[in-house]
């Protein structure tokens, strides 16, 4: 009942995606443009611009959720999240450099830095945690932190040369989804998909993983085979909607919990509600960034830290009165 309910209510967000700005357009009128484009103002907006925004709301939303959840899978902590590995500040440097160091300017160009730098990021993670020895990932949790730590004082620096440039940094760092193209939002799309039916098919591994290392080898998982999976999936997932988006708080370490307080401990069920869910607490940002100061816009990151932070707050507090 809870799954259908997130889809009905992604389902409306996806609508109001739509309808939603400047020209104001009812449901109806929506759908009529979608299935007979025609050279208006209005079904341009549609197709180039609110269209390719509800995608990346959609991909983005579900790919930070799975990555939570993969994430607090490998580390069996409910309140991980997937920027630890350093993804998000790979990504924000590398777009920083981009900006100040090369004068690059043009979308397709920094979403490509972006991408690079959250793949280095989580490379050099990887090389001083220790990938593949025993316990690693308590040594790759602690060296994403150093590693997020020395990026982000890089961007600080980067951004206080060119004082220019530091709104346009600033202006990614705190996510977005305007401005983005068709071929842009089928990309990630694409990549995002591929990623979470990988993390769907590892589900089983991440079952016995969470139950503790040695408890997962005497019940036959692979274990150094699932880490590594999720390790790759993390930086896939988190990397691309970073990338597309901007750094975007709070969804991976929202969803993945609030989700385990309905549907319980198993990660298929949650790797699937996930997906739902993540899209729709995206959706309903973006909604609300869009409408709160229209014609103007709120960052997306900022709306999904005032929705995600009372809601956590409030689950860790119910969850301490369980305990």
């Amino acid at each position: 009942m809870a799954l259908l309910a997130a889809l009905l209510a992604g389902a409306a967000l996806a609508v109001a995606s739509l309808c939603i700005g400047d020209p104001l357009l009812s449901p109806a009128r929506a759908f009529e443009l979608l299935r007979h484009p025609d050279d208006s103002v209005a079904s341009i907006i549609v197709h180039t611009i609110r269209v390719p925004r509800a995608v990346l709301a959609i991909a983005v939303g579900a790919a930070l959720a799975v990555a939570g959840v993969v994430m607090q899978a490998l580390t069996r902590n409910p309140l991980a999240e997937p920027g630890l590995l350093g993804v998000n500040a790979g990504a924000s440097t590398a777009v920083a450099v981009a900006y100040v160091v090369l004068g690059v300017h043009d979308f397709s160009a920094t979403l490509l830095f972006a991408f690079a730098g959250a793949c280095l990021a989580a490379i050099l993670v990887a090389l001083l945690g220790g990938v593949g020895r025993s316990a690693s990932i308590a040594r790759l949790v602690l060296a994403g932190v150093a590693v997020g730590a020395v990026l982000s004082g890089i961007t600080q620096a980067l951004s206080l040369i060119d004082p220019a440039e530091y709104a346009r940094i600033r202006v990614w760092e705190t996510g977005s989804l305007a401005a983005r193209d068709t071929p842009t939002a089928l990309l990630v799309s694409v990549l995002i998909v591929a990623g979470v039916a990988l993390a769907v098919g590892i589900g089983p591994g991440l079952n016995l993983l969470v139950l503790g290392e040695d408890a997962a080898h005497t019940l036959g998982a692979r274990v150094p085979r699932v880490r590594a999976i999720g390790l790759v999936l993390i930086v896939l997932l988190c990397g691309t909607a970073t990338a597309a988006v901007g750094p975007i708080a709070f969804v991976g370490l929202l969803v993945p919990h609030a989700v385990r307080a309905v549907v319980g401990a198993d990660q298929v069920r949650i790797l699937a509600a996930s997906v739902l869910v993540g899209p729709v607490l995206l959706l309903a940002s973006d909604v609300i960034a869009r409408t709160v100061v229209a014609p103007g816009e709120l960052p997306l990151g900022v709306v999904t830290a005032f929705l995600g932070a009372p809601v956590l707050i409030a689950l860790v507090h119910r969850r301490r009165r369980m305990t």
